[in-house]
């Protein structure tokens, strides 16, 4: 799959996709990106982007021309992309989108604004505006990459467990279980007996009992979406009753 991400911080940009797991899908060539410098596309001796806002106000506004022709230049190789703006405007991120982007398997180009805004006749190149949360961040390029991590992730052969992607929070729709690891036991806090006991079926029913209880104590708003069979429902109903019979043996 093919990223690319036009920035007036390139060098920002690419320390990060060397790193981790993105840094790994590019060394097997599972994605491809490409950084590029917004700056290379201006017309001025001071490589100018930014300029101040018809109107008058606070800051200054990206400017119309270097972006419109960036992205004009960049897809004139002829390749299928997909343009995101990313923006607080924007639809929000969520898992469901990544797995879109990762289905659709067209190239991708993120356009990073920065400053106050972005000159609004930048639209006309642009596919769509995402936002990953409603609050507003110096520059669209850690929402670029928070992006593209998720995406990422979502590659066959990028895990190393390929089983690590389908098994985390908001794939099933809801929250993830509880993790334990080495030690045992940790100042007196011990690992689950379920999860030491071998009993595949137990162990399932536990983490998804779990799964479910976080969810419930966390981010109820997930369940009214959430696709819940017979037996998650029965499992809400016991946590529930758990729940309250701890409530009234705490008074």
């Amino acid at each position: 799959m093919r990223f690319d991400i036009l920035t007036i911080f390139p060098d920002f940009v690419e320390e990060y996709l060397k790193t981790g797991i993105v840094g790994r899908a590019v060394e097997r060539a599972l994605i491809e990106c490409r950084v590029h410098n917004l700056r290379d596309y201006t017309h001025d001796r001071h490589r100018q982007v930014d300029d101040y806002p018809y109107g008058g106000g606070a800051g200054m506004v990206m400017k119309v021309e270097p972006v419109v022709e960036a992205v004009e230049k960049i897809r004139a190789d002829g390749l299928d992309r997909n343009v995101i703006l990313l923006s607080p405007q924007g639809h929000p991120f969520s898992q469901q989108k990544a797995e879109k982007l990762r289905d659709e398997g067209r190239p991708l180009l993120f356009v990073c604004g920065r400053y106050e805004g972005i000159d609004e006749r930048v639209r006309c190149v642009v596919d769509e505006e995402i936002s990953i949360g409603d609050y507003v961040l110096t520059g669209g390029e850690l929402a670029a990459l928070v992006i593209i991590d998720g995406i990422v992730r979502l590659i066959p052969g990028a895990l190393g467990d390929e089983n690590s992607s389908t098994e985390e929070s908001f794939t099933w729709g809801i929250l993830d279980y509880p993790h334990y690891t080495r030690p045992r036991e940790f100042r007196g806090m011990e690992v689950p007996e379920v999860l030491l006991s071998g009993n595949h079926r137990e162990i399932w029913r536990w983490r998804r009992k779990q799964a479910l209880k976080n969810t419930l104590l966390k981010r109820p708003d997930l369940l009214e979406r959430a696709e819940l069979d017979e037996s998650d429902i029965k499992m809400l109903e016991e946590i529930k009753e758990e729940l309250e019979n701890a409530q009234d043996t705490s008074h």
